[in-house]
């Protein structure tokens, strides 16, 4: 069966899908984007990543293609045409299409959006679950506004390129102090020898996570106690666990950083309780 592409208004083969060559994401990396997991035929989380998606729009002061309820649509029909019941849906939306220009298109220059889904193999991300990842370490070189979720990934794809030479699956930055900030595509989480559950603040100097903002209710319900707070590299490498979050993983251990080894070197039980209690807490949007 073909994929099919929600491209401005139009349902189409995944393989035909376009958009105009001066779409201003294409040329300026002018717009955001969000990822959303469906698991058993459900959406993961649907309302936190529209309001998010919201905020992120705001920010750029780019309007919504169409009214929220009209995008649900869009999505729930989009993964309906994939036959996806456990996979992710992508959706973004830029400036849209005008006359090369590094100041706004004219009032009223519509949108763009596109949407697209597809099926995940689960037992890749088992796989991962059960053995740990390895990470590396990479200084933060993005713009200071990594809150909001824009297509402008250049360095992300830098650094996960890094990674990836180096054997790992994920690049963690640094900030300038020396202090974690967050992975690639990822929140980063440690937990302390206190047994606390230890995350940077989301401020302007990380993205907050949607999977980040649902494991704090997930952790709240099993009575984890969870503290935000800056921590350096050398708290991170004497960790009891050190953990990554996103939506289309959960959480992955990780069992390795720049070569060195975590704890005992095997995913911890914090991770594993987290993801196993995670679903029941998350909201669920059926398709």
């Amino acid at each position: 069966m073909p994929r099919i592409a929600y491209v401005n208004g139009r349902y189409v083969n995944h393989s035909d899908a376009a958009v105009h060559i001066e779409d201003r994401g294409y040329q300026f990396a002018d717009g955001v984007y969000e990822v959303c997991e469906v698991r058993h035929g459900v959406i993961v989380d649907l309302t936190r990543h529209l309001d998010r998606l919201n905020r992120s729009l705001s920010e750029l002061r780019i309007a919504w293609p169409m009214t929220r309820s009209a995008l649900i649509l869009v999505i729930r029909e989009t993964l309906r045409r994939n036959r996806v019941r456990n996979g992710l849906f992508y959706l973004q939306v830029t400036r849209g299409v005008a006359r090369r220009d590094h100041v706004f298109p004219p009032a009223g220059t519509p949108s763009s959006i596109v949407v697209t889904a597809k099926s995940t193999d689960q037992s890749v991300i088992a796989k991962k679950n059960a053995s740990g990842i390895k990470a590396i370490t990479v200084r933060d070189n993005r713009w200071d506004r990594v809150d909001i979720k824009s297509v402008g990934l250049l360095p992300n794809a830098m650094a996960r390129q890094q990674a990836k030479e180096a054997g790992a699956q994920e690049a963690i930055y640094i900030d300038h102090h020396g202090m974690v900030k967050e992975g690639a595509a990822t929140n980063v989480w440690i937990v302390d020898h206190d047994g606390n559950l230890v995350t940077r603040p989301a401020e302007h100097g990380i993205l907050r996570g949607i999977t980040r903002t649902t494991l704090m209710d997930v952790a709240a319900k099993l009575g984890v106690t969870i503290v935000e707070r800056f921590f350096s590299v050398e708290e991170m490498m004497e960790a009891r666990e050190v953990f990554i979050t996103a939506a289309t993983s959960i959480c992955f251990p990780v069992v390795s950083i720049d070569g060195e080894t975590i704890a005992n070197g095997h995913p911890g039980s914090m991770s594993q309780k987290i993801r196993e209690a995670f679903f029941d807490v998350a909201e669920k949007t059926a398709i």
